[in-house]
Order: C-alpha cells, then sequence, then structure tokens
C-alpha cells in the first residue's frame, strides 16, 4: 500500500492538516512522533493510520523504522515534515528511501538563521547583523535597538529586542547560558510594517501564494497576534516581494518546494527578517484556504509526490485571523465566549486549544496563542473588524498561582 511517512505532528494546525489531507488523497499516512502523549491521545488522531514512538532526531533509528515499514509491503512514497525542526531531517530520509523532488541542502541552509544570513549578506534586502560565537562579547557600532535571537530559534523563541547595552548584555547572557556552543546572532532591528509570504516553486518557477499582512504584539516577546490576507494587493508590494523571492529562489538553488518569509517594508526598501523551508504553522492553511479556495498543505504534497501542485484561486476573500492570548499566568478552570464568537458576523472558522487544567501564560513563544478566529469581509477593514469582535467573545476563566 502507497503511504506518505511524516515526522512531527501538532494536534492542530498546518502539520496536522497536512496529514488529514494525505488521507484525503488516498495514503497511508505513518507519523514518527517523539511526544508519548500523542500515543495517550491516541484516539484523537483517527486520520494517522500508523503512530510510531521514536526519537525523532536519531536517524538511523528511524532509517530502520523504514526499513521495517518497506519489509512489511509499505510502499514509502515520501517522507516529509510541517514542523521544525523536522523539516530537513525527513527531506534527507526522503533522499535515501524515495524520490526527493525538493533540495535537502537549500532546506538545512534555511533551517539555520546564522546561515542564511552569511549566505544572503551581499542582497540589498539583508539586514545588518553580527555573529557572537560562544563565549566572544558584543564588540561593535551597530545602533540600538537590536534584535537579539538564536540562529536556530522558532515560533519568536529566544528572539529578544534590546534597547541599549545593558539589555543587551543581560540577553546575551541568558541565551549564552541556555545554548552555550550555539552562535548568537544580533541584527539591526528593522522598523516598518511587517508582512508573511507564502510561496511555492515547482520546476524553479517561484509563485506567491498568499501575502499577509502581520499584528505585533510586543511583550516580553514579538508575537504575531493578527494576520490579514490580502486578497487584492497592491502593485508596488506584489512587483517588490517578487523580486525578493525570485531572487531568494535563485541564490538557494530551488527546484521545488514551499517556503514562507517574513519582510518589513522599510523608507529603503524590503528588508528579509527570515526564511522557514515550509508552510507557516497554526491557523495559516486554513486562512489560504479561506481566502482562495485551496488547501496550500495537500498542494504541497502533490508537490513532494512529484505531481503539478494546483494553486490557482478558486476565489479571492480578505480574511483576518486574530489570536487570543492572555496577560497573566493561571490554570484554565474553562472558556467561555465560543459559542458567541462563531455565531458573530463573517466568522468562518474558531478554534479554542487549551482544555481545562492546562497552565496558561502571557505569550513567550508562538505556541503560547491560545485559540484564533478567522473572519471574512468584503474588505480587509471589515474582515479584521468582525474576527477582533469575535475573538473579544472568548474568555479564559483562571485559577491564579
Amino acid at each position: 500500500m502507497k503511504a506518505i511517512i511524516f515526522i512531527g505532528t501538532n494536534k492542530s494546525g498546518s502539520s496536522r492538516e497536512a496529514i488529514k489531507a494525505a488521507e484525503k488523497l488516498g495514503y497511508l499516512t505513518v507519523l514518527f512522533t517523539n511526544n508519548e502523549k500523542q500515543l495517550q491521545q491516541r484516539k484523537a488522531y483517527p486520520d494517522i493510520h500508523k503512530m510510531i514512538f521514536i526519537d525523532t532526531t536519531n536517524i538511523e533509528k528511524m532509517k530502520a523504522e523504514i526499513r521495517n515499514l518497506s519489509s512489511i509491503g509499505l510502499e514509502i512514497k515520501t517522507i516529509v515534515s510541517f514542523v521544525d525542526p523536522f523539516v530537513h531531517i525527513a527531506s534527507i530520509l526522503c533522499d535515501e528511501f524515495c524520490q526527493n523532488y525538493s533540495s535537502s541542502k537549500a532546506i538545512e541552509m534555511m533551517e539555520d538563521k546564522e546561515e542564511t544570513r552569511n549566505f544572503l549578506k551581499n542582497q540589498p534586502y539583508s539586514p545588518k547583523f553580527v555573529p557572537i560565537k560562544p563565549n566572544e562579547s558584543f564588540a561593535n557600532n551597530m545602533e540600538f535597538p537590536v534584535m537579539v535571537k538564536s540562529p536556530k530559534s522558532t515560533g519568536s523563541k529566544d528572539v529578544l529586542l534590546a534597547k541599549n547595552k545593558r539589555q543587551l548584555n543581560k540577553h546575551l547572557r541568558f541565551l549564552q547560558s541556555k545554548k552555550p556552543d550555539e552562535t548568537i546572532m544580533i541584527e539591526e532591528f528593522i522598523k516598518g510594517p511587517q508582512y508573511l509570504v507564502e510561496a511555492l516553486v515547482y520546476k524553479r518557477q517561484a509563485q506567491i501564494i498568499g501575502i499577509i499582512e502581520q499584528e505585533i504584539t510586543e511583550g516580553n516577546r514579538f508575537i504575531i497576534t493578527g494576520y490579514g490576507v490580502l486578497a487584492e494587493v497592491p502593485t508596488d508590494i506584489q512587483t517588490g516581494i517578487e523580486e525578493v523571492l525570485h531572487s531568494i529562489v535563485k541564490e538557494f538553488d530551488i527546484e521545488n518546494g514551499t517556503l514562507h518569509l517574513e519582510l518589513r517594508l522599510t523608507d529603503h526598501g524590503w528588508k528579509l527578517i527570515e526564511i522557514n523551508p515550509r508552510i507557516s504553522g497554526g491557523a495559516m492553511n486554513n486562512m489560504i484556504l479561506a481566502a482562495f479556495g485551496f488547501s496550500l498543505v495537500e498542494e504541497t504534497l502533490k508537490l513532494f509526490l512529484g505531481e503539478q501542485p494546483n494553486v490557482e484561486p478558486r476565489h479571492r476573500k480578505f480574511i483576518f485571523t486574530k489570536y487570543v492570548i492572555v496577560e497573566r499566568k493561571g490554570i484554565l478552570e474553562r472558556v467561555i465566549g465560543k459559542t458567541r464568537a462563531t455565531r458573530s458576523e463573517g466568522v468562518v472558522d474558531v478554534y479554542v486549544k487549551p482544555k481545562r487544567g492546562t497552565f496558561l501564560t502571557p505569550p513567550l513563544s508562538m505556541g503560547h496563542r491560545y485559540a484564533y478566529v478567522i473572519a471574512e469581509g468584503v474588505t480587509l477593514a471589515e474582515a479584521t473588524n468582525n474576527a477582533i469582535t469575535a475573538a473579544k467573545e472568548i474568555k479564559f476563566l483562571l485559577n491564579p498561582i
């Protein structure tokens, strides 16, 4: 039987939608997971036909398991991951056991922010940056504020703003104590509106799937709490983003694959915040589906299976997604307002993640966003208003700790 192996998944979001898409396409779905909780909650994953508990950082163990699956008659058509940091690992395994239509080398480089910055340092869209090796101090004349990052950070974890030398030294000590053998990146702070760009490359032809305005909430971390999918994109924005995307695809020599960019529009043109070699997580696939009528994860699977993806919009709608966060720590007693949010004007989808008894905290990463509302509108302003109005209905009642 034809099968697709997935390395890691979240309970919801793009990675889980990809598994459901594989089942819909008629494939037997196999999940390699190091999350013991997923085995304990096995009944919550009916779309996963075979779940295997394994160390997903141990390539040799996974190779042995893949050989075992082949020996019992499974025809492994592709091995993929939609979860950091397993995209590159999945591609390496695919190189050995399947026909890999994407580039493992490009994926590996894009997963590492230091390598990406060095590779693109001469491009006009690359910000100023300084790598700090283990046990080094910062000796440079970059102006404050600056961003302090771990090169392998994901979901806004270990991405910190330093407004002065004291804060910079504090952040350096924190990250160096957390990851003493890892380089730390110091980057100029880029001002300007931020956009997320979902893109797909097929036979070296890059295509923008969606351009999304991002709403950033600045607390202990920079957390994206709002996404506005543009049904109509101003020509200057479309052209500028296409230039950056085509340059990146050419520099990384990408033949096939999906990626997303985070860009800021400044007085000096577009600046690249980061690249990731996969679709964005969270509600992104559902946003694209609501805005344009197709599943990006399904078309991505077709790409990885050697088929031509169809990402021609079936319709175009302005979509806004509002994420809900909490302002204090506590144990979740109950959630109210989900039904009212669902019935609100223009609402397409409502999702609430935590169950009763879960510890909630103000966000230190994207994983600390606890609900979202996706809404549509005739204009982006209307979609935004619909989503924000509905999201206000959702309240987490917490027992303080």
